[in-house]
């Protein structure tokens, strides 16, 4: 079958497959605010020095970073109700194994970039009089975060395209209703290549955002020290 051009560049403007579209973006911002909160949850529990708290956290990323999303999409989608624990929808599904599996990779990035900021700036801190909270939000967060921000704008590069495996659950993101226009006009080659387009368009425009991000949070580590420094002058 020849090559459909005028198929092709309608697919461009086509609301149902550019409707998906939304729907990855929509499901991909979640999937990374909540996946960073649980992720936070985790890191606490990781550094808590609580022994069992620990446990359950290493062992929550031992098990969504060491099983492909796939499977735990299906057995989410098709194995929780057949226990009889719980029947989610399909969005209810693609979203709680997307935040499970996400969260086990950002806490590990979370944990890494703060174990990165040396033991003796948390000292310098605590020697200016900051308490414990000030010295992480105002010492050590700005320090981890350049570590943090190129790690988790990879991740967020990376997580716009994973949603795509929801779609074997039948969640309607980009690629499921790009697969269901596919079934209905037979045009395989000319929706999968306006996919991958978008997906590509959307992967671009958030690199852009990242380098914004990163030179954002590039700044020296002077200017924090001398933050901390004029609040415990404050403070005293």
């Amino acid at each position: 079958m020849a090559w459909n051009w005028s198929g092709f560049w309608g697919y461009f403007t086509n609301t149902y497959l550019l409707g998906g579209a939304l729907v990855t973006l929509g499901l991909t911002a979640a999937t990374l605010v909540l996946g960073f909160l649980l992720g936070l949850v985790l890191v606490w529990m990781r550094l808590s020095g609580w022994t069992v708290l620990a446990w359950l956290a290493r062992a929550h990323v031992w098990l969504f970073r060491g099983t492909p999303l796939l499977v735990q999409l299906i057995i989410i989608y098709t194995g929780l109700p057949q226990l009889g624990i719980a029947r989610l929808s399909v969005l209810e599904s693609a979203l709680l194994g997307l935040v499970l599996n996400e969260a086990a990779y950002l806490a590990e990035i979370l944990r890494a970039g703060i174990q990165s900021v040396p033991r003796a700036q948390r000292d310098a801190a605590n020697a200016l009089g900051l308490s414990r909270a000030r010295t992480f939000l105002l010492v050590v967060a700005p320090q981890a975060l350049r570590v943090i921000v190129p790690a988790l704008g990879n991740s967020v590069n990376g997580l716009l395209k994973t949603t795509s495996i929801a779609s074997v659950i039948s969640m309607e993101e980009l690629l499921r209703r790009g697969q269901i226009l596919m079934q209905q006009r037979f045009e395989v080659l000319e929706v999968f290549t306006c996919i991958a387009i978008i997906y590509l368009a959307m992967t671009t425009l958030w690199d852009l955002v990242q380098r914004r991000i990163e030179a954002h949070y590039s700044k020296s580590d002077r200017q924090v020290a001398g933050a901390a420094q004029d609040l415990a002058a404050t403070e005293r």
